[in-house]
């Protein structure tokens, strides 16, 4: 990051880290929660809910990163275990990846400096917790923070021309030449959507128009499924064998990089791209017009991610079947939410009410996501995520006049 005093040596990190260790060490257990199921009405401007969406996962996920005030992630679950609270459990790059995202869009909806702030602190702990810096080896999680870094830049003036390039850098020497695209994974021969979309994104954001045509070509030719024409998971090259997944967010990112592609070059080849795959995504990818449900665990970001594309694309194309998309969803994850607190909790479902605990207001009691959508009630951070992203991208629609 360019940016005076942001840099946090490792050793004082490694020294917080093992003062909070101890500091947290006889701390008390999470306190019980009270989940109401019936919602109050709320307020009706979709800026308004889109900050009591954020409100909700600043207060119960996002936390200091082992005692330094200036470095900030989010917990995976809510209510956290005490392990948990000191983020020293599973590393989900690219679920943080989302949280710095969805914190740009709030910083650009209402500018403040705990915003900024916020948005500093989430990029700075990313790169301290992540231990090889900005980059891994993943395709996907690093396009998923490229794209993250790119907007706060953009959007904001935050300058993280390191951390940019490093990733760029990284992304391009991911590029196989023979098959027109890059892998999932360093040295892997599986080809995903979720990398080569946002890639594709990220390229042309960048100005590689040409790279990222080659990746759209990728999807059309080697991941489209011809009878539904939505965009399969992903497939192993040479051999062919394909993921025939269709899952929502690999529309999301072919929808935001046609989109890309059809505003920078013009190209009404890329127009026809995106609204086709809007149109088979609302045929096929929801209910009454909303959004399909997750089912688990990483799956809850599918839903946000393909909104947040559906936006993109109604805002830059005019398509309104995706603003329509994104409307009613966001309509129905409002009304459908629980209440903790006075502040939304979503579920994975957005068109059923989130299923609260016959006895609520225990840690123990909190349904887990790995129950599936009987049990509309996640902790994950990835669905409440989602929650917030659609209402962000309501927001975006709403006061552009769609």
């Amino acid at each position: 990051m360019d940016r005076r005093n942001s840099r946090i040596g490792r050793r004082s990190v490694l020294v917080a880290a093992g003062a909070w260790v101890a500091l947290t060490a006889t701390a008390q257990p999470t306190q019980a929660v009270m989940i109401t199921q019936e919602a109050s009405p709320g307020p009706d401007r979709p800026a308004q809910r889109a900050d009591q969406a954020e409100q909700a996962i600043v207060q119960r996920y996002v936390r200091t990163f082992w005692g330094e005030p200036q470095l900030q992630l989010g917990t995976l679950y809510w209510p956290a275990s005490l392990l948990e609270q000191m983020l020293l459990g599973r590393w989900c790059y690219w679920w943080q990846a989302h949280l710095l995202d969805c914190a740009v869009d709030a910083a650009h909806r209402a500018r403040t400096p705990e915003r900024i702030d916020r948005v500093l602190a989430l990029a700075r702990a990313i790169r301290v917790r992540n231990l090889t810096g900005w980059t891994n080896g993943y395709y996907d999680d690093m396009s998923w923070l490229i794209l993250a870094l790119e907007r706060a830049q953009r959007l904001l003036g935050i300058r993280f021309g390191e951390a940019i390039a490093d990733l760029r850098t990284a992304l391009y020497a991911g590029w196989q030449p023979n098959v027109g695209a890059v892998p999932w994974r360093s040295h892997d021969d599986y080809y995903s959507t979720s990398a080569i979309g946002p890639t594709g994104i990220a390229m042309a954001r960048s100005g590689e128009l040409a790279r990222a045509a080659a990746l759209s070509e990728f999807l059309q030719t080697r991941l489209r499924d011809t009878d539904s024409g939505l965009i399969r998971d992903g497939v192993h090259e040479p051999d062919g064998r394909a993921d025939r997944a269709t899952p929502t967010y690999c529309q999301g990112v072919a929808i935001g990089l046609e989109t890309e592609l059809a505003t920078r070059t013009g190209d009404s080849i890329h127009r026809r791209r995106a609204s086709d795959l809007i149109a088979a995504t609302a045929a096929r990818l929801t209910d009454a017009g909303v959004i399909a449900a997750a089912s688990a665990n990483d799956s809850g970001l599918f839903m946000g991610i393909l909104a947040r594309y559906l936006a993109e694309a109604a805002l830059a194309l005019g398509d309104t079947t995706a603003a329509n998309i994104v409307h009613a969803s966001a309509r129905a994850a409002w009304e459908h939410r629980a209440e903790v607190g006075d502040l939304p909790l979503f579920g994975m479902d957005w068109t059923r009410p989130v299923t609260v605990p016959d006895h609520p207001g225990t840690f123990a009691q909190l349904t887990h996501s790995s129950t599936g959508r009987a049990a509309n009630l996640s902790r994950d951070l990835s669905v409440q995520l989602s929650g917030w992203m659609l209402l962000e991208a309501d927001h975006r629609l709403t006061a552009a006049g769609h």
